[in-house]
């Protein structure tokens, strides 16, 4: 017989963990499974092992809502980072729910029996089922098998090893070897200094330059207003604190670009060797969020490079050599260890195939409601934080309408939600308005945002905290039915009546 429970979700990673923690709070007597592709709670923060690994946002934010952050340091390193996450799964008792090693491949919704089939497949080849009543997918949007390398002359020459970040071995021994990071992004400037610290020299290879931004390590803010205000409250005003200067950052990018270029210019000269080429190696062509901008924790990049452990080339690779790189412009690079920060690959909902009563889901035909649910979509949503600030802001949010939109259905014995878009001035636009070479590269195969509410991709986390935690949730483009209610009549009358293309209002 397939199992059956009322919500399912994908994922086991922060989202994940954080989506079962609302979930069990808000409905202590609905049953939850979580299915997770890998053999470890985690996500991104288990897969990626690199030397430094770390946030490029702080914990104050990264955090849970629910869960204070209570380490010193506001940028934490991956481990830290996991741990949170574990300790979290571990105190709510969530652990058992979660079945590992079940990779999801396909969903199908039957809008008569009001659920969906889910399939799985485990490590040996063979398939499992089950049926769900609402699907929440927290897999985020990375492809975890696989990161993005391009297609490097002359790779097949080189005699050294190249490894790339996201599958890093274990046993690699880099002390006191030549190593070259191709890349300029947040995990190129997290492994340079790392790696610098035992290795004979490392040199970051870039194409172009990236917007860095150096922030202290811990809060002394945070620490003081947690002595002030206790734990919960002092967690929950840096919060807001750390939100309002990410957004006034953030805005003022848009709107006076020239100076804040000016000032991250201003910050970098600061730190860097008397007489240091910063408009080579750290002034950017493009302007600063339009790609996420990188920070390094106490400017431990900067410092590696004062020290004579790192420096920054900024060309382009003709080829790769048998000893390491020759470059555009002439240079050559002796590299015992080539680094491929290169980037990821992005793959929506895990690669899972959609289906709705036999249709296929196309997701660039979808439209995304509240940058959380898919247009034509029922009982289904989906977890992908902000590009302008932490993940986690966006994905308590998510949740917590979920549950909001879970209580309104069992409120009016509703059980078939879906979002519709009847408005055809309504325009399509990326989900991502992000230009970051990752996003650019997969962007066509996911969902649309659109031109006007609720449609529009939120950038703004006060205003989403209007939107998703307090606003209507039976707003006219959100669609209710009692399709299994109906099919059972239909069944004992043999006569035709509403379903759940009949939705109420």
């Amino acid at each position: 017989m397939t199992e059956h429970v009322d919500v399912l979700i994908v994922g086991a990673g922060l989202s994940g963990i954080g989506a079962a923690h609302h979930l069990q709070a808000g409905f202590p007597g609905k049953t939850y499974a979580i299915l997770e592709a890998r053999d470890a709670i985690g996500g991104t923060w288990d897969l990626f092992r690199y030397p430094g690994v770390r946030s490029d946002s702080d914990m104050y934010t990264l955090g849970y809502r629910f869960r204070p952050w209570t380490e010193a340091k506001a940028i934490a390193d991956g481990p830290a980072i996991l741990g949170y996450v574990r300790a979290t799964a571990a105190e709510a008792g969530i652990e058992s729910r979660i079945r590992f090693r079940h990779r999801v491949t396909r969903a199908a919704w039957s809008g008569e029996d009001a659920r969906w089939t889910v399939e799985a497949e485990l490590p040996g080849g063979e398939t499992t089922t089950l049926t769900c009543g609402f699907l929440l997918m927290c897999s985020g949007y990375y492809r975890y098998d696989q990161g993005y390398l391009p297609d490097f002359p002359g790779i097949g020459d080189y005699r050294g090893q190249i490894v790339h970040p996201q599958h890093w071995p274990d046993d690699l021994d880099y002390a006191g070897k030549r190593v070259v990071v191709i890349g300029s992004g947040a995990t190129a400037v997290t492994l340079v200094p790392a790696m610098a610290q035992t290795a004979a020299h490392v040199t970051m290879l870039q194409r172009s330059p990236t917007y860095i931004l150096a922030m202290p390590a811990e809060d002394g803010i945070a620490t003081r207003l947690r002595a002030l205000l206790g734990t919960r409250r002092g967690y929950t005003a840096t919060r807001w604190k750390n939100v309002a200067v990410t957004t006034l950052i953030y805005k003022l990018s848009r709107r006076k670009p020239d100076m804040i270029r000016g000032w991250i210019r201003q910050m970098a000269v600061k730190q860097l060797p008397a007489g240091y080429d910063v408009d080579t190696h750290f002034k950017p062509t493009y302007n600063p969020w339009d790609q996420r901008l990188c920070l390094v924790p106490d400017g431990d990049l900067f410092q590696a490079i004062r020290d004579g452990r790192a420096s920054v080339a900024t060309d382009r690779i003709a080829t790769f050599t048998e000893d390491g790189l020759r470059l555009e412009s002439g240079a050559e690079l002796a590299a015992d260890i080539v680094v491929t920060a290169t980037g990821l690959q992005l793959l929506a909902f895990g690669g899972t195939e959609l289906a709705v009563d036999g249709r296929p889901v196309r997701l660039p035909e979808t439209m995304a409601y509240k940058g959380m649910m898919l247009s034509g979509v029922p009982n289904f949503a989906f977890t992908i934080g902000y590009t302008n600030a932490s993940w986690t802001l966006k994905a308590d949010l998510v949740s917590e309408f979920t549950c909001r939109l879970l209580k309104h259905m069992d409120a009016h014995g509703y059980d078939t939600c879906v979002p519709v878009n009847d408005d055809p001035s309504v325009t399509g636009q990326p989900l991502l308005d992000f230009q970051a070479g990752y996003v650019l590269r997969s962007i066509d195969q996911f969902p649309r945002a659109g031109s006007r509410a609720p449609w529009r991709l939120g950038t703004s986390y006060a205003h989403d905290v209007v939107t998703l935690r307090h606003g209507k949730i039976d707003d006219g483009s959100m669609r209710f039915s009692r399709a299994a209610a109906d099919a059972a009549a239909r069944h004992a009358t043999g006569s035709t009546v509403g379903g759940a293309g009949n939705a109420a209002r």
